[in-house]
């Protein structure tokens, strides 16, 4: 593969001293292009991290991109910075994560109606490591509280953006919650929100809870 363009430098050199992502409406304005130009200079960007098997990649969240370190590296990574390795979500915390990721905007009224029990610890863990967060309220009686997934989410899971989550349509209402509870489990690969920036994207949460 050809060496990266002068773009595809200054992106790289960005994105990296940002450690953090950058919203696809800043790089464009600092860097004087349009959002397809960007999103050129990115694809390529990723295209020579991955043929070149270096040991960062380039990750897409929604409209934000970030510089971050091939998940293959992890413990050499946590060595370093002396972080300790980041366990497995429980199943409980999966299946709270799968029915805020396919039905988000949700309560938490919600999510205990389809789960069938009080899911207050488990909504206030995965809000607490930054998998979900509040977006506003209901406008209802008591406005409860809504929760989406966050940027780490995509992160953790390895997703650009949440329309990458498999259809549920063509299921019953009774299947879907496994199904959601599954495809979440296989792609369960994430990092944890404090090893953002150039931290390894592919480490597994886990929890003690109900």
């Amino acid at each position: 593969m050809t060496e990266l363009n002068e773009l595809e430098c200054t992106l790289e050199a960005v994105l990296f001293a940002a450690g953090d992502s950058v919203s696809e409406g800043k790089l464009c304005a600092v860097l004087q292009i349009d959002k397809g130009a960007l999103e050129e200079a990115a694809r390529e960007l990723a295209d020579y991290y991955d043929f070149n098997r270096r040991g960062i990649r380039l990750l897409h969240l929604d409209d934000r991109y970030q510089l971050a370190s091939r998940g293959e590296y992890a413990s050499a990574v946590r060595g370093v910075l002396e972080t300790r390795k980041p366990q497995n979500l429980t199943p409980s915390a999966l299946e709270v994560l799968a029915i805020v990721a396919y039905k988000q905007p949700v309560t938490k009224t919600y999510i205990e109606q389809v789960r069938g029990v009080d899911s207050t610890y488990t909504v206030s863990s995965l809000a607490e490591k930054g998998l979900i967060e509040d977006c506003g309220r209901l406008d209802v009686p008591g406005r409860p509280i809504l929760y989406r997934t966050t940027e780490s989410f995509l992160r953790s899971f390895g997703l650009s953006s949440v329309s990458q989550l498999p259809s549920l349509d063509s299921f019953g209402e009774a299947d879907n919650q496994q199904l959601m509870l599954s495809e979440l489990e296989e792609g369960g690969a994430a990092a944890l929100p404090e090893e953002q920036g150039r931290a390894e994207p592919d480490a597994v949460l886990q929890e003690s809870e109900d």
